[in-house]
């Protein structure tokens, strides 16, 4: 199972209120970790927990949330699957501000993201290092252990009455409270006035196909692009690799601001196809996977060249959906009984019925065919054990006595 567990601290406003929580997520071995490190393996957990139904009972209805950010999150479109009116991104110290880091931080400012500096010292060295970015962030965490009075007060002074909010960070006694409370900062956060509280959040047990399966229904069902937007933001693998298709498309040289533009741009049908690419590719665990989708968009092609003006899009779907069954471990029809998928496409994949039944037909017998002349040719390489289990798996009886 997997689990994480989330550090939750709550910051202050200058009334005494909860402002904010800040977010910092632990490992197995209860180490911090970035939300970049979510992305190689216990990220998809991460991102849900902050991006779905999850996110209410962690927070609250509307308390934001400061999350820490590095030069990885931002830069590899992590953060995408982010509600922008929840979360204000928290650059780090030690952040390495070369321009792709900071071109991506405008981009995000300019799609409403909140900006804060994490740990800031308030040193000449810390202010030239962010010199550029003030005019991009919202609130400034300084560190009152490891900033010099002094050098505190010049920087306070520096941005009071600006549009930029100062943050008191590490208040750990009441005198402290007192004595930057009376100083005038906007926010305070520390132990004295909060010790973190440790969550523990389980992953989703939806299987991957599942979910894309359901999206294909929503999209046949003109479900509404906001709607689309929506259910596609709450599964944030999806949408890492859909907005990576995207970048990585030759058609499509524009910068993503969000999901919607995406699905506006490559268009319903496209992503249609695209989801079935990543059906067999991504969410399957079949080691013949690759080997199965050029064989299923051939069929798929094939299959849409003979339908009807009216009909090919549905036969491009069908065909895909024909083969399945070769990949996933799980029963197809309790796959299909998830999406309650369109009659024509349902009959042909559980039953080989309905219109396309022939054109499917043909299509097997080609690809039979041209596997057989392999076969053979190829014959005396096969080991027994998998001509065994070809047979077996095809429903074939073997007379074990003449073996």
């Amino acid at each position: 199972m997997n689990v994480i567990n989330i550090s939750k601290q709550k910051i202050f406003n200058n009334q005494n209120q909860v402002f904010a929580y800040e977010l910092i997520f632990r490992d197995s071995d209860n180490h911090a970790t970035n939300l970049s490190c979510s992305v190689k393996g216990t990220s998809k957990l991460i991102i849900s927990s902050i991006g779905s139904t999850e996110l209410d009972k962690l927070l609250g209805q509307k308390t934001l949330a400061f999350i820490n950010v590095d030069a990885e999150t931002l830069t590899k479109g992590i953060i995408d699957v982010l509600d922008n009116k929840r979360f204000i991104l928290n650059i780090l110290e030690d952040i390495n501000l070369d321009e792709n880091v900071i071109s991506k931080i405008i981009q995000y400012k300019k799609r409403g993201f909140k900006f804060s500096l994490e740990h800031f010292d308030s040193s000449a060295e810390m202010i030239t290092k962010f010199s550029r970015l003030f005019n991009f962030i919202d609130i400034i965490k300084m560190d009152v252990v490891l900033s010099e009075l002094p050098n505190l007060q010049k920087v306070q002074e520096k941005f009071k009455g600006t549009r930029i909010k100062l943050l008191a960070q590490n208040i750990e006694t009441k005198e402290d409270l007192t004595k930057y409370s009376q100083m005038g900062f906007d926010y305070l956060q520390g132990y004295y006035l909060d010790k973190p509280e440790i969550i523990e959040i389980i992953a989703s047990k939806e299987p991957a196909q599942v979910i894309i399966l359901q999206l294909i229904k929503m999209i046949k069902d003109n479900d509404t692009t906001e709607q689309i937007e929506t259910f596609i933001k709450r599964q944030p693998d999806l949408s890492f690799k859909l907005v990576q298709f995207f970048n990585n498309s030759k058609n499509f040289d524009v910068q993503v601001e969000s999901i919607t533009q995406v699905i506006t741009l490559m268009g319903r049908e496209k992503l249609l196809r695209w989801l079935m690419v990543y059906l067999y590719s991504e969410a399957s665990q079949n080691p013949a996977s690759k080997t199965i989708l050029a064989l299923a968009i051939k069929r798929a092609e094939r299959m849409e060249l003979e339908a009807q003006p009216k009909q090919k899009d549905k036969a491009y779907l069908a065909g895909m959906f024909s083969m399945l069954s070769s990949i996933f471990e799980t029963d197809i029809k309790e796959l299909m009984n998830h999406i309650n998928m369109d009659h024509d496409i349902t009959s042909l994949v559980l039953e080989k019925k309905g219109i396309f039944a022939g054109s499917l037909l043909r299509a097997e017998e080609a690809e039979k065919e041209y596997l057989k002349k392999i076969m053979l040719a190829n014959f005396d390489k096969l080991h027994t054990t998998d001509l065994i289990y070809t047979l077996e798996y095809g429903g074939v009886e073997i007379d074990e006595d003449k073996v």
